[in-house]
């Protein structure tokens, strides 16, 4: 029996940062990974071909280039799904040898395998050639997640199908749909519908719920919404299926609570993920997971298992890359008493809707809620000589800010870079700064950033701030102090 001081069952981001970072303590550490190809959901499945998807729709629909050329203009007239899985699969063989490499060189060993508890310390991993027993004195699960399948959806992975489905090999369409339904107007969903409607398809969006993204700014929110019903993107908010079934030319028909049809080429249902625990026998470890197979975690990412932790999509929200990879860092360090801090009040979202969104800090809603006064500043990109220049006139950046100290709260972003352009924000937040810094500084021309200067002098107007210009804001006596780190 093998014995090592960490094992990790799972190389997605989180799986393959915590490995890494037990190897720099000089700690032993193996990962296993039931896959032949390392990387997990966000690699193969999730986040990385899904975005290279939409990067690769934006250039061939022309999509950028719209409001300088035209609606009609396009790279290219006939998209296929060939086309587009061209240069998704190049970008996934490139991520896989890229954490192969980086895996090698830190001298992390990697075991391809199904593993399961055999007990609380011991690791079982069936392997092309046979079964492997590996000790640990500290488990990491970072498994990930499955796209959920509800029992009342017939689905057949051809024209029905979930959001993994897309990107598996078995699965192919001669052309691409001119109608689809999506089941979920998660952040996945949303995602989804905004690239098949960039490439004319009929989109429709159904979801229970009645907003979109409710942890999203909302004014961001209702303005994503327009965009999509301005690409002629179909909502069904707070609405639910009653049946779904498929007629004899093979169109799927989903039929609403209220009796009404929607009949399409193609269905994908995305509502929600469920965790890939079914094979760990977590039994054998004293665990057991949700009903949606995620498993309960403390603040420092310890199971009830103590000497067992769990990092990544597999604990649930927020379920993205950048914060799985936080997490598992997190995890080792804790594991190996070493000390880590990290702001969670910091972590940044990205969305990756058409128009994308991303944001950091509190919404107007939460500052709300819970009593502080603020205020808010606002530039858009047509405000900006780089928004002229990228031929977007739909993106905004929304500052919120304490009305007394003019601390900066929060950063809300839509438009095209918008997850780029907020590192920005999210930096001077880091430093509990104040929107003046952004009225302080100069900013490369032209360039997006100078939306930050517009939207800190939108908020000072409406604070009532005299005599201010963006040349000289230190003569100003009316601009809120800068605070003191801690305020």
């Amino acid at each position: 029996m093998q014995q090592v001081d960490l094992m990790v069952i799972g190389s997605g981001p989180a799986g393959q940062r915590a490995a890494i970072q037990a190897v720099k303590l000089g700690k032993s550490v193996v990962i296993a990974e039931k896959q032949q190809i390392l990387g997990g959901v966000c690699t193969n499945t999730g986040t990385i071909p899904s975005k290279t998807l939409r990067e690769a729709i934006i250039h061939f629909t022309g999509l950028r280039h719209r409001a300088v050329y035209g609606r009609s203009f396009q790279i290219k007239r006939d998209i296929s799904f060939a086309d587009l899985n061209q240069r998704v699969s190049r970008v996934v063989a490139h991520e896989n040898e890229v954490a192969r490499s980086r895996l090698l060189r830190t001298g992390v060993e990697v075991v391809y395998g199904t593993a399961s508890f055999d007990s609380a310390n011991v690791v079982a991993v069936e392997t092309l050639n046979g079964r492997r027993l590996i000790e640990a004195k500290k488990i990491l699960i970072s498994v990930g997640t499955v796209p959920y399948r509800a029992d009342r959806v017939p689905f057949n992975n051809s024209t029905i199908i979930d959001t993994d489905t897309i990107f598996s090999p078995d699965f192919s369409l001669d052309q691409i749909p001119k109608s689809m339904l999506i089941i979920g107007a998660g952040v996945i969903g949303t995602e989804y519908a905004c690239m098949f409607s960039a490439m004319g398809v009929d989109v429709r969006l159904l979801d229970r719920r009645t907003e979109l993204f409710r942890f999203v700014d909302r004014e961001i929110c209702e303005a994503l919404t327009f965009h999509m019903r301005d690409e002629r993107v179909t909502l069904y908010l707070g609405k639910d299926f009653a049946s779904i079934t498929t007629d004899t030319n093979g169109r799927v028909i989903t039929t609403l609570e209220n009796g009404r049809e929607i009949k399409t080429d193609l269905l994908m249902f995305a509502s929600g993920r469920a965790g890939a625990t079914e094979a760990l026998n977590l039994e054998a470890a004293g665990l057991a997971a949700n009903q949606r197979g995620l498993i309960d975690v403390n603040e420092h990412l310890q199971t009830a298992v103590p000497h067992i932790y769990a990092a990544g999509d597999i604990i649930g929200f927020p379920a993205l890359a950048s914060t799985s990879m936080e997490q598992g860092r997190l995890a080792a360090c804790h594991a190996f008493d070493v000390p880590f801090f990290s702001d969670t009040e910091l972590l940044p979202y990205g969305i990756f809707t058409i128009p994308e969104i991303s944001m950091v800090g509190k919404t107007e809603h939460e500052l709300s809620d819970e009593g502080i006064p603020y205020e808010v500043g606002i530039a858009r990109y047509r405000e900006v000589a780089k928004g002229q220049i990228m031929g977007d006139e739909t993106g905004m950046l929304k500052l919120v800010f304490h009305q007394k100290t003019g601390r900066l709260l929060g950063v809300h972003i839509l438009g095209d870079g918008a997850s780029e352009l907020l590192h920005i924000g999210q930096a001077v937040m880091a430093f509990s700064g104040s929107i003046s810094y952004f009225v302080d500084t100069v900013f490369n021309y032209p360039t997006l950033a100078e939306a930050y200067k517009i939207a800190a002098l939108n908020g000072l107007k409406r604070l009532g701030a005299q005599g201010h210009n963006d040349t000289d804001s230190s003569k100003s006596d009316s601009l809120p102090p800068k605070p003191l780190a801690g305020d």
